[in-house]
């Protein structure tokens, strides 16, 4: 079985329900630190449904990531941003986002959806690109996709920071946020 298509000139993946493989997959953030180094996290525990319609622009994908399962290699940094002062991960232990649209854009997609941290929704906007698709050595058939884009964090609650003496704060109001999936089509 092919894992790819042709629909108005765009390769997509072939329509159906497809399953995140976890040992392919990678969601990260990354906010800047003293305004000069970036400092990057990843959700240890998330999940993921993909689906695809016949018609690209009706395809959903809802994500979650337990808010509890971040990590940046560095326990103290670790244990703040589970806390109140950031996620609040005993108050609000999920991450969600929920499709809305996935439209064209150029050569690839946007898709938008309504992301919850900390018990607040917001729209956002992320960039979608397919990046291809084709059979394993045991004959399951795979796609890869990558979804990016940017948040104020300040727009979920989470507004904690310490001013510099030399201007600027210590930790970006800006996130970027990355996620990287390989995923399985079910059958």
């Amino acid at each position: 079985m092919s894992a790819t298509r042709t629909v108005d000139g765009r390769s997509v993946p072939v329509a159906g329900n497809w399953s995140i493989d976890h040992n392919h997959s990678d969601l990260r953030i990354t906010a800047r630190h003293l305004m000069v180094t970036k400092v990057r996290g990843t959700f240890e525990e998330f999940d993921a449904s993909i689906v695809v319609a016949e018609d690209p622009r009706e395809s959903s994908v809802d994500f979650e990531a337990k808010a509890a399962s971040v990590t940046t290699g560095t326990a103290d940094r670790d244990n703040h941003l589970r806390s109140a002062d950031f996620l609040d991960s005993e108050q609000h232990p999920l991450i969600t986002f929920k499709s809305t649209a996935v439209e064209p854009s150029r050569n690839d997609w946007k898709l938008t959806g309504d992301l919850t941290i900390r018990g607040i929704t917001r729209p956002v906007t992320f960039d979608l690109v397919f990046e291809g698709g084709t059979s394993d050595p045991y004959g399951n058939v795979k796609a890869g996709f990558t979804i990016t884009g940017e948040i104020d964090r300040k727009d979920w609650g989470l507004t904690w920071n310490v001013p510099l003496e030399s201007g600027g704060v210590l930790v970006s109001e800006k996130f970027k946020i990355e996620f990287d999936v390989e995923a399985g089509l079910q059958t």
